[in-house]
């Protein structure tokens, strides 16, 4: 299908709550996007193979930025389109750094998830996958110090949760890495240079839709960037101050269907024009 407009969309607090299924009038509003020749995508931190179930009930057939832009993942093949990976030098002095601290640490691949030894992530990653047919589940591992001394696939992405300031400071004085609060307790690491702006405006090119005809609509920290890069940017009612400010339209909360909201109250009257 060719179109002419591209809206991003973050999960959590923006399209649902967390733990809930998308709402019957929020995917009313994504029908209505794809009917009016509007590219929806998912654009989350959560892994690339936690999103599947997801974009195949919205109907998404456009690559989904996960991973808070570390990469762009077909969820019809499910393949990686791209993936910004960490050097391997790097990669593995933060694995060593975190479960020699004994950091909550779970690490997205293009290969899988994995979980650290003090990883909290198993019944996250267990919930998505109750009840989906085995060829449909994430696939997840659990490692320690010694998987690093093997060989290893390549990985975008740390989440690590209620890290000590320590070590956050030190990530944070990092030119390499790029740190983000996709929480109020998670603190992502990617290598510098990715956000979900660019990589939304990433999508935007490889589908050949004018950056100008992008809508991006988010909550929290880590939505920032596609906030700020998009055409359009929407903030939540829910949303932190950050990008109440930042952004050129305020839809309602998320328990108040306000994806829904923005798209037929300012999206589609847009693109109508357009």
């Amino acid at each position: 299908m060719n179109y002419r407009y591209l809206m991003a969309t973050d999960m959590d607090l923006t399209l649902l709550m967390p733990g809930q299924d998308v709402p019957e009038e929020n995917l009313r509003a994504c029908r209505a996007l794809k009917e009016n020749g509007v590219a929806l995508t998912i654009a989350t931190g959560r892994s690339s193979f936690l999103v599947d179930k997801f974009a195949s009930i919205m109907d998404i057939d456009v690559p989904l930025i996960t991973g808070n832009g570390s990469a762009l993942w077909d969820s019809r093949t499910r393949t990686h389109v791209y993936s910004a990976d960490f050097p391997r030098e790097k990669f593995l002095h933060l694995a060593n750094l975190f479960m020699d601290r004994n950091v909550d640490c779970t690490l997205y691949s293009t290969e899988g998830v994995f979980l650290c030894p003090a990883s909290s992530r198993q019944w996250f990653c267990d919930a998505y996958n109750e009840g989906l047919p085995e060829d449909k589940k994430a696939p997840v591992y659990h490692i320690d110090k010694s998987y690093l001394e093997e060989d290893i696939p390549d990985f975008n992405k740390f989440l690590l949760i209620n890290v000590c300031d320590e070590i956050a400071e030190e990530l944070k004085d990092d030119p390499d890495l790029y740190i983000v609060s996709s929480g109020p307790t998670f603190y992502d690491v990617m290598v510098s240079g990715v956000s979900k702006g660019k990589c939304l405006l990433k999508l935007a090119d490889m589908l050949g839709i004018p950056r100008e005809n992008t809508f991006a609509i988010g909550d929290s920290e880590n939505d920032l960037s596609m906030i700020e890069d998009a055409g359009y940017g929407i903030a939540m009612g829910n949303s932190d101050r950050s990008l109440i400010e930042a952004a050129s339209y305020i839809t309602a909360r998320c328990e108040e269907d306000g994806f829904a909201k923005a798209v037929f109250e300012y999206v589609l009257p847009i693109v109508s024009k357009g």
